[in-house]
């Protein structure tokens, strides 16, 4: 035996590897319409920049039959590559191997090229399709689970963290993606929950199934803990990439800056796009569209808390966070969930760098017995929070209506708004105009011969009087009332104004958020 058949065992070794779970195995998760965790990554990343890390790492466990059986690589492909030629650091779980259950050493591959993606500052992404817990191993396969979830918490805020759910993640697994920025998931074959359908059966009663219970449009759309689904892993994994083209790869770093040559930056249509009359509804999609680069607009959790729209888009090739009233759902009010959706975004442009640009269009918080219950108060405290202990550039645009601690909580600068603009028919008071004529010119509207017509008068004086945006301005609290047709020429200008901002906050451990 000489060298050269040392290298031939080597590379039966990595051949017998990549193999996974076997052919059959790996036919099964085809036949599901599953990519296997190798093919995966190969969609995921640049074209042959793929490394691997501990290949050859193999469990400990002697106990339940476990002795005979080998599991290739621990059941998880970890390594680092490329996407859109910049480095990034991931683990994708092998469900052909041990139905990609983690162990101790699984979980120690993982929690190893996590601190590497810190340790070089970038990105982490985890492919998950796992079972859970690997039994057998009982609970040093939870201690192993712990590991990463003090990564994920450690790291959180130093570098973008992406969790993409392609098959099953349950019981403590669901805890990664939680604590990691956004969530992705694939139609019909993803799903994640605490407690699967039949444990909820034998203890509550209920008869469920995984999709409905834990699938992507449960937690697209109802339960907020995703922020992105895909009809299939290829879409999927094209998001994230995309998504990543926003980011900068870590805290210390800016978003890249992509060239855009339009020169022409003027809008004529947004004139139009906002109805005058403060109650009728339109798609503030429609405003974004305009303001921003074309088709740059990546919208965030689109199917949850529809009354706000949060998203990454670039204005002039640089990137910015948008939060946005949307009066076409809740005249554009603020509850427990848009409060929830809207404070993590924000903290999150925050910890990366990214200028928060807020399109403010709000008729207050949302009333009722059911939100006040709920918490109202907690969770729109969160928003004012967030907004309060950000120091990225933050603009606010008054489109139309701000009124009471709604206008307040979003972006205003007494909460450390750097730039307020308004459009001229903006009305920003504590109340509507119609609420506030009721209270202020009660008597005189009970007094009237005429109460109606008495009280649509006071209604247009009050609007007069003390909503438009000019009473703001002249107290300071508005930087500039502008021409709606010019709102992306003065962001550029603010955003370039803005660009080697500073700001400190007191020295401490943390704030405490309302959580």
């Amino acid at each position: 035996m000489d060298i050269y058949d040392k290298i031939n065992e080597l590379y039966d070794k990595r051949r017998q590897i990549e193999l996974g779970g076997g052919d059959e195995r790996i036919e099964k998760q085809h036949e599901k319409g599953k990519l296997t965790a190798r093919e995966r990554i190969e969609l995921l990343l640049d074209k042959g920049t793929f490394v691997e890390l501990n290949p050859f790492v193999t469990h400990r466990t002697r106990d339940f039959g476990m002795d005979s059986q080998v599991g290739p690589g621990d059941g998880v492909v970890t390594g680092y590559g490329k996407i859109n030629g910049k480095p990034i650091y991931l683990f994708s779980q092998d469900f052909t191997v041990f139905g990609g259950a983690l162990g101790e050493m699984h979980a120690m591959k993982i929690a190893n090229v996590m601190d590497l993606a810190a340790k070089n500052g970038a990105p982490f992404i985890g492919l998950n399709d796992s079972g859970g817990a690997r039994i057998q191993e009982r609970v040093v396969s939870l201690d192993g689970y712990g590991e990463i979830f003090y990564r994920n918490a450690i790291y959180s805020g130093v570098i973008p963290q992406i969790s993409v759910i392609l098959g099953p993640c349950a019981g403590g697994a669901v805890y990664s993606p939680a604590i990691t920025d956004f969530v992705f998931m694939t139609d019909k074959t993803s799903q994640m929950f605490i407690t699967g359908p039949k444990v909820i059966e034998t203890v509550t009663g209920e008869k469920i199934s995984s999709e409905a219970l834990g699938g992507s449009k449960v937690h697209n759309g109802i339960s907020g803990n995703a922020h992105f689904r895909g009809e299939d892993e290829k879409t999927v994994l094209q998001s994230v990439r995309q998504l990543l083209s926003y980011l900068p790869q870590n805290n210390e770093e800016k978003p890249p800056r992509i060239p855009y040559d339009e020169t022409d930056d003027y809008r004529p249509d947004l004139a139009d796009v906002v109805p005058y009359e403060g109650i009728r509804p339109y798609d503030i999609r429609r405003v974004v569209e305009q303001v921003v680069d074309e088709d740059s607009f990546m919208e965030v959790q689109p199917e949850f808390a529809k009354n706000i729209v949060i998203g990454l888009a670039r204005i002039k090739g640089e990137t910015v966070g948008l939060v946005c009233n949307q009066p076409r759902v809740m005249a554009g009010g603020l509850d427990i969930d848009s409060s929830d959706k809207g404070a993590r975004f924000i903290r999150f442009c925050d910890a990366f760098n990214i200028p928060i640009i807020t399109f403010e269009d709000v008729s207050g918080f949302f009333p009722g017995v059911k939100q006040e219950h709920g918490g109202i108060i907690r969770h729109g405290a969160k928003i004012l929070y967030a907004y309060s202990e950000a120091t990225v550039p933050k603009m606010t645009v008054i489109l139309r209506k701000a009124f009471g601690g709604a206008y307040v909580a979003l972006n205003s600068k007494s909460i450390g708004a750097d730039v307020v603009f308004a459009w001229p028919n903006a009305e920003i008071a504590v109340m509507g105009p119609e609420g506030a004529a009721n209270i202020i010119f009660a008597r005189d509207i009970a007094n009237s011969d005429d109460p109606e017509a008495t009280r649509a008068e006071k209604i247009e004086e009050y609007r007069e009087k003390f909503a438009n945006p000019y009473v703001a301005a002249s107290h300071g609290m508005v930087d500039d009332v502008i021409d709606p047709r010019e709102t992306r020429v003065k962001l550029i200008q603010a955003l370039d104004m803005m660009r080697n901002k500073k700001e400190t906050r007191p020295k401490k451990k943390h704030g405490n958020i309302p959580l």
